[in-house]
């Protein structure tokens, strides 16, 4: 008989740092778990032996307890009755779960009906349900869905992570008819998907199948019902005690596991397995031939292994060996860039060395960092001799400048090296990824970097490209590199041109911070510029912006019009009719009768009506009159006074008077 195991059976990387937060718990006073941690009778007993108590409410627990929220994760109100109990909380929700709620969190409010797609009864479906007021639509089947009336609305679905993938995809097609519109989330972890391939693709070359997992896992039961469909001999089973008397002509025996199932349990039952083998005449020890296919290891030695899987604290590594290999976490994190859904696929093939044959729990210990240091100071030699540019991430800031990390070696940034222009703080660049040629190389704890070499470099190739190129009138995409009272300099790629105050805004503008901020990307235009001083003048404000920009589509000679009384001159008053557009309504405009000042009659931010007499696009003018509409005389008119020959304005003074009032104007839009 042969026995396949799958690879990814038992514990998922979220059930795994909850159990491992649970037992490794050092706390004095009363510990409780919402729920049964995981669905496993073995591991719920082993906690009760640590005093750790599983309950299904939180009456009776007080001020100082523990609660651990389990992997299932809990719903909103749950998280604020605790905070209200004043208890301690250790949060082992599942990273997977998390992300639901998250989702879930946000569409909710945003006023989109969410709907879940997993079993009601649930906890991890019933702690969803929290983080949208309990007011979810809950599917599992899809004659539920045929059922759900139409909705003109927006739906966001998401699904239980040990959901059945093909499953929730019939369900899916089904609501997207009923709702206007349908946002699909997957919410399916990787470690389930990867669990339910695997089982669909070894119960098809099996003749019997064992699944391992407590009786109500939900994940379990999922495992169940796919291999069942392809292979009729299917058990589940919570232990070896519960293993069935196969069938002798039985030659294939695949087994899986669900989610919640401890590695000892599988072990025991493999073993088991394996003396019913031992009992059979011809067939072989099945131990000994797993002892005879492992590899033999060396501490310091650089090895080579497939990813199995990972949780938040390490990266398992199959290397052919009696025991796994582990790489801490925390040693793939530095990069900032770091996507463990992509990087840490099962089956990739990683490099790492030797620290100890056995870490104490029977697992070897790995380090990635330190086989990227002997592979990373081999790349920076032949990067420092070629003049290569490379890479690297800012990990920390000392006096003088920066430390990088480039493949576990470090490499120093002077400050005046970090960029082309003089850097006060150096602090904002932690973290980010830079690109460097190394200047300096005399061994391994003095490597020196520059930044700077390389953005001159780029700056002087785009600065010879601009100025071949640059033409009045072109329009630029660039980026707000700095403000000034009297502007703003924007960079082009490689060049700096200033966008003067007055080309910000039709508007006046008294800050340029008012209107731009630096780092912000922005589309001007050349007005004019000097290859020879290297300057450039741009334009911001565009021409469709203007207020009087086809004024005369908007306002037309002989129509009443509304302003807003904004300023008031000897001779008359200015009106706003729109932000940006003024008129004058010369003091004779305003009465039937003879005013000395438009005080007497109007005051500032006073709504009135006028009729348009003129517009003059050119001078940017527009006079009104108030008297062709309604007239505002004071309350103690005088009798309509005809404007005598002497009283008229000479005509040599008319041509001065209109300029005058012109330039008012000017400088009001100004």
């Amino acid at each position: 008989m042969e026995i396949k195991v799958a690879k990814n059976a038992g514990f998922c990387f979220g059930v795994d740092k909850a159990v491992k937060i649970s037992f490794e718990l050092n706390y004095d006073g009363n510990k409780y778990t919402m729920g049964e941690l995981i669905h496993n009778r073995h591991v719920i007993d082993q906690l009760e032996k640590k005093g750790i108590k599983a309950i299904n409410n939180l009456d009776g627990v007080k001020e100082g307890d523990c609660v651990i929220i389990r992997a299932h994760g809990i719903g909103k109100d749950v998280y604020d009755e605790l905070n209200n109990l004043k208890v301690k909380i250790i949060d082992a929700t599942c990273p997977y779960v998390k992300r639901i709620h998250e989702i879930v969190k946000k569409e909710y409010a945003a006023g989109n009906q969410i709907i879940i797609v997993g079993d009601r009864e649930h906890p991890e479906v019933i702690g969803i349900n929290g983080w949208c007021e309990g007011k979810a639509l809950i599917i599992s089947h899809e004659s539920e869905a045929e059922q759900l009336p139409f909705y003109d609305k927006k739906a966001v679905v998401v699904s239980q992570t040990t959901f059945k993938r093909a499953k929730y995809e019939d369900i899916y097609e089904v609501i997207k008819k009923k709702f206007a519109f349908v946002l699909k989330f997957d919410t399916i972890c990787n470690a389930t998907v990867q669990r339910q391939s695997e089982a669909e693709k070894l119960s098809k070359e099996v003749e019997a199948m064992i699944v391992i997992g407590g009786k109500n896992s939900s994940n379990t039961q999922k495992l169940y019902e796919i291999c069942k469909e392809n292979c009729s001999e299917t058990y589940l089973i919570e232990n070896a005690d519960e293993l069935p008397l196969l069938d002798k002509n039985v030659r294939t025996v695949g087994i899986t596991a669900g989610a919640s199932t401890p590695e000892k349990v599988i072990k025991e039952v493999i073993f088991h397995m394996a003396d019913i083998m031992n009992g059979h005449e011809g067939e072989i020890d099945f131990s000994k031939a797993l002892e005879m296919t492992l590899t033999e290891l060396k501490t310091n030695e650089i090895v080579k292994g497939k990813i199995i899987g990972y949780n938040n604290n390490d990266v398992f590594v199959d290397l052919g060996y009696k025991a796994d290999g582990l790489i801490p976490m925390e040693e793939f994190l530095d990069d900032p860039d770091f996507d463990p859904e992509k990087e840490l696929k099962a089956g990739n093939e990683i490099e790492a060395l030797i620290v100890k044959i056995n870490d104490g729990e029977g697992n070897v210990a790995l380090s990635k960092k330190k086989v990227d240091s002997i592979r990373g100071f081999e790349l920076a030699e032949e990067a420092f001799k070629n003049n290569t540019p490379i890479d690297v991430i800012i990990k920390d800031i000392v006096k003088g400048g920066a430390v990088a990390d480039f493949k576990g070696v470090r490499i120093f940034i002077p400050a005046s090296q970090i960029s082309d222009r003089f850097v006060k703080d150096l602090e904002p660049y932690k973290g980010k990824r830079v690109k460097i040629v190394i200047t300096e190389m005399a061994n391994r704890r003095r490597v020196v970097g520059s930044c700077r070499a390389i953005i001159e470099a780029e700056k002087a190739v785009k600065s010879e490209a601009f100025w071949n190129e640059v033409e009045i009138g072109k329009e630029y995409t660039g980026t707000v590199k700095s403000l000034t009272n009297f502007g703003a300099f924007v960079d082009l790629g490689g060049v700096d041109g200033l966008v003067h105050v007055s080309e910000l805004s039709w508007k006046k503008v008294d800050d340029p911070s008012s209107i731009l901020k630096v780092n912000d990307v922005v589309n001007v235009k050349v007005l004019d510029f000097d290859k020879e001083k290297k300057k450039i003048s741009l334009g911001y404000r565009r021409a469709e912006d203007n207020p009087w920009y086809n004024i005369e589509s908007k306002y037309a000679v002989g129509s009443v019009v509304t302003g807003t009384v904004l300023r008031m001159v000897p001779f008359g008053v200015f009106v706003e009719l729109e932000e940006g557009v003024e008129g004058l309504v010369h003091i004779s405009q305003i009465s039937n009768v003879r005013i000395g000042r438009p005080e007497e009659v109007l005051e500032v931010g006073q709504k009135i009506e006028m009729k348009i007499m003129d517009i003059n696009t050119e001078l940017k003018k527009i006079s009104l009159s108030i008297k062709e509409v309604k007239p505002i005389d004071p309350e103690s008119a005088e009798e309509p006074v005809k404007e005598s020959d002497d009283e008229k304005i000479p005509s040599e003074h008319s041509e001065e008077m209109t300029n005058t009032i012109g330039d008012i104007i000017k400088d009001s839009q100004e």
